[in-house]
């Protein structure tokens, strides 16, 4: 069974979004790493009130994104310094609970 990543930083949505646009050959040259090593999903996503971002993957398990991150820190670490991330990036991985109650994404 696939994972949930989950990374959650205080950071300018608006300064992601810059360098993304700034910088999109990176990022497609990223996300096809990510691939690779078995992304299944992949969103950015910024708080309503500008001060927030929050990455969310699925990936095949822990590991895979562990290889992947580990091998393009450096190549990821400039987005979130151009969003003026500063704190330690600390992912956080969630599996699926059975509560017989899923709905949605192909259930």
């Amino acid at each position: 069974m696939s994972v949930i990543m989950t990374l959650a930083v205080a950071g300018d949505p608006k300064g992601a979004e810059q360098y993304a646009s700034a910088n999109a050959e990176k990022m497609r040259a990223v996300l096809e790493v990510a691939k690779r090593h078995g992304l299944i999903a992949h969103r950015f996503y910024g708080s309503d009130d500008g001060g927030s971002l929050m990455v969310l993957d699925e990936w095949p398990d822990r590991q895979s994104f562990e290889s992947f991150f580990q091998k393009q820190g450096a190549e990821i670490r400039p987005m979130f310094e151009a969003a003026g991330v500063s704190a330690q990036i600390e992912p956080t991985f969630w599996r699926e609970l059975t509560t017989h109650d899923a709905y949605g994404w192909g259930v």
